[in-house]
């Protein structure tokens, strides 16, 4: 936002030539930062944020269907069957093979 009031500031020199091809050349170098930094920085970070997040609540919720069922008095085995389904394939694999090891 700050390069529009560049462009507002070169638009009040249209009369002095000079001074009006500067204005214009710091309203480019700002929005330039500014695309830059939005594209380059910004979104990236949100998108990583964004996914950070959904791992989090998906770990959370994870836990509040673990307790719960442990409350309700369920086999733990079913548990760890039920809960089994909250992870991503790769993972159950990993845990299928620790418990064969621990076996």
């Amino acid at each position: 936002m700050p390069y529009l009031f560049l462009i507002i500031a070169t638009l009040s020199q249209l009369d002095d030539p000079e001074k009006l091809g500067h204005g214009i050349a710091a309203a480019f170098i700002a929005t330039f930062w500014g695309v830059f930094l939005a594209n380059g920085l910004f979104l990236p970070w949100s998108n990583k944020l964004k996914a950070l997040s959904k791992e989090e609540v998906e770990y959370k919720n994870l836990i509040i269907e673990g307790v719960l069922s442990i409350q309700a008095g369920s086999n733990p085995r079913v548990v760890a069957e039920m809960l089994k389904g909250f992870l991503p394939p790769a993972a159950r694999e990993g845990i299928a093979e620790e418990t064969k090891k621990a076996s």
